[in-house]
């Protein structure tokens, strides 16, 4: 709720709510154009898991044939998916991740988290470590080490906007 004009709560990111009502440019909307179809996402989670064939790729994700060849399409014009052909007679593809593809690793752990946490059962699935722990990952900063949450971060808005 906003009762003073200002969002509440939100420490240095509140300056973010306190800009000129006006669709902002934005790196979530731009990666939401590639990814943010459900099928998408779930066709780079089973390349994440080392499925590459068509077919078990479409079995793995429940998505029909037709939608899952547009989205891989999208996903390879995008540059985060790539075919590789396996078989000639008759012309056969896997699909894999490019390098943009693999830097989706930590979204797609966060999405994993969340959903395990938040959006329903948890998963039959476990995440180890190669420690030979379960897997408890946290966003720390490059530089000082100390963990990234909201309350940490500061916008500063870039040069003309």
């Amino acid at each position: 709720m906003e009762k003073t004009g200002k969002s509440e709560g939100n420490g240095a990111l509140s300056v973010m709510a306190d800009q000129p009502v006006a669709v902002r440019p934005c790196p979530i909307a731009a990666s939401m154009d590639v990814l943010g179809e459900r099928w998408s996402l779930l066709a780079i989670r089973e390349m994440g898991y080392g499925v590459h064939r068509f077919s078990k790729i479409a079995g793995f994700t429940g998505a029909s044939r037709d939608i899952l060849a547009d989205r891989l399409r999208k996903l390879e014009t995008a540059g985060i998916v790539e075919r590789r052909q396996y078989s000639e007679h008759p012309p056969r593809y896997e699909y894999h991740l490019t390098e943009a593809g693999l830097e989706l690793f930590p979204v797609m752990l966060s999405l994993f988290r969340w959903g395990d946490k938040w959006a329903g059962e948890p998963s039959a699935l476990t995440l180890r470590h190669d420690c030979g722990h379960s897997l408890d990952a946290h966003y720390v900063c490059d530089h000082c080490g100390q963990p990234v949450t909201r309350a940490s971060l500061e916008p500063e808005l870039a040069r003309g906007q």
